[in-house]
């Protein structure tokens, strides 16, 4: 387990904490890991009701450490990050996210995959694939769209603009908008309440939910990740990340 996230369980909750807050909560490998093997003991555990996702700090995600990253790229499905995407993908409990500041990249795609999202009023989404050289992942390019339409998700996903809490709210990104000191209490209260319900039922509705989707989301996932895994060796993606790196434009 990495010491950057934090896995802890009260009663039927298990909560699954980005910790490390000095660095924007950047996701390493290790990380990425740690949260797959998370999402993976919950599924496994019929004492576990509901997942929540949060982040200390007033970040919940600046997306990948690109030094990490680039060091250690993913190269197959049981590569952690694809590990990650497909326990997300798979998850038959519900997932409950708070999410407090800035949600960039992997922060605004795995939340896709949430049931329920509730964000802070300074919260903010951004999903930088292009500017980077590279491509959507996480079947973004699949559940953005049928979430908010095509014009909106293109916006996102092609001019890469960013989206404010408000505006997530009324495409429908984030279920509420709360301040930032009621944000992880709001998030627990609506886990403590899947908790009480009937497993069962809420496993199956959760399932319903996904219109028997899911193979079709594996199916993005796993195309978004062979044309990612060649831009990252991409012309365009060195220069981008050289660019991130010395503060300056492609």
């Amino acid at each position: 387990m990495s010491s950057n996230v934090r896995v802890t369980r009260d009663g039927g909750i298990l909560t699954i904490r980005l910790d490390r807050a000095e660095k924007k909560n950047a996701l390493t490998v290790a990380m990425y890991q740690a949260m797959a093997d998370a999402l993976k003991e919950a599924d496994g555990d019929d004492g576990i009701r509901v997942v929540l996702i949060a982040a200390e700090g007033d970040t919940f995600t600046a997306g990948n450490d690109l030094g990490d990253f680039m060091s250690r790229p993913p190269t197959g499905p049981d590569s952690p990050v694809l590990q990650f995407l497909g326990a997300l993908a798979s998850a038959s409990k519900p997932l409950v996210a708070a999410v407090d500041g800035a949600a960039v990249g992997v922060g605004l795609t795995m939340l896709l995959h949430s049931d329920l999202v509730y964000a802070s009023e300074r919260a903010s989404f951004r999903t930088p694939f292009v500017d980077l050289g590279l491509v959507p992942e996480a079947a973004s390019s699949l559940l953005l769209p049928r979430l908010i339409g095509h014009q909106r998700a293109a916006r996102m996903l092609l001019l890469c603009d960013p989206v404010d809490a408000a505006e997530a709210h009324a495409l429908g990104l984030v279920a509420a908008v709360v301040p930032v000191e009621d944000l992880e209490a709001t998030a627990r209260r609506a886990c403590e309440r899947l908790a009480q319900k009937p497993p069962g039922a809420v496993r199956h509705t959760k399932a319903l939910l996904r219109e028997a989707g899911h193979a079709t989301v594996h199916e993005r996932i796993a195309h978004e990740a062979q044309i990612f895994a060649s831009r990252l060796a991409s012309a365009e993606v060195r220069e981008a990340i050289m660019a991130f790196f010395a503060k300056r434009k492609a």
